[in-house]
């Protein structure tokens, strides 16, 4: 399948490397710069929506707005698009009182809590995407995404890049803290996956199982690095991500502890 995709976001982690890999499959990318609203004028055929802001979004409360509800509310309004793939994040379950929750589990969010403008301006986004689209929307929820290009983003990914610099690792972290980790390729390969199918809903882009940085670092120490934790702390566990819908597409994310043993299998060699 190939044809006209627009990439919002296509500077950004995901976006990059989505750009990439369609490129290189012969679709016809258009990757509007920030800002450029010219876009909503001409026709967009299939949208992937990878606009957002992760790191800095408790300091740019309405820039987080603008990316995660404005942008696509304006988007949708225009209507020139074949299908939309709106990017969200498994972040959404955090403080839910579950084990594990899947794609139908309501959201429960404190809305005295400044911190979960996030949450809650995704959420809007995702409300516009299935509500507003008559159908031709679907939500991909991302859990952790790594990889280890330079400047990718995230615990892991700078635990990742900083051990090919060096053999000994201080961590700002505790080795109990548990996330679900995915890597970017696999990001892709369900992005892409979502498309062809197509995709309806909401999609959990999970790796399926929570991995604590304790599990990590012995993986460190038996390649032959130095691993330390500046905290010892032991965190409410967030909830498992069922990722069934993503294996019914055909997509089966690689166990995290696979994908980093293999990175530093490489960095041996």
């Amino acid at each position: 399948m190939t044809g006209l995709a627009t990439i919002l976001g296509a500077t950004g982690f995901v976006g990059r490397r989505l750009q990439a890999r369609l490129t290189a499959e012969g679709w016809d990318v258009f990757a509007p710069a920030k800002g450029d609203t010219s876009l909503f004028g001409r026709d967009m055929g299939l949208v992937f929506y990878c606009a957002g802001l992760t790191a800095d979004y408790d300091r740019r409360p309405f820039d987080t707005v603008e990316a995660h509800s404005t942008l696509v509310s304006h988007l949708v309004q225009a209507g020139r698009f074949e299908q939309l793939i709106y990017l969200s994040s498994t972040r959404l379950y955090d403080g839910q009182a579950a084990a594990s929750l899947d794609e139908a589990a309501p959201l429960i969010f404190d809305v005295a809590d400044p911190r979960r403008i996030y949450d809650l301006s995704k959420a809007l986004g995702e409300n516009i995407t299935l509500t507003r689209t008559e159908g031709r929307g679907a939500v991909a929820r991302l859990s952790n995404v790594f990889d280890w290009e330079p400047e990718a983003p995230g615990f892991l990914s700078e635990w990742l890049i900083e051990a090919a610099r060096t053999r000994v690792l201080q961590l700002d972290s505790s080795p109990h803290i548990a996330r679900d980790y995915i890597h970017l390729d696999d990001v892709v390969a369900a992005l892409i996956a979502m498309a062809e199918k197509p995709a309806s809903g909401v999609v959990n882009v999970a790796g399926g199982e929570l991995t604590s940085n304790g599990e990590i670092a012995n993986l460190f120490l038996t390649a032959g690095w130095q691993v330390t934790f500046a905290r010892d702390v032991s965190p409410l566990t967030p909830p498992r991500a069922d990722n069934a819908r993503l294996r019914a597409l055909g997509v089966a994310p690689r166990p995290v502890k696979d994908v980093v043993r293999h990175y530093l299998e490489g960095l041996n060699a």
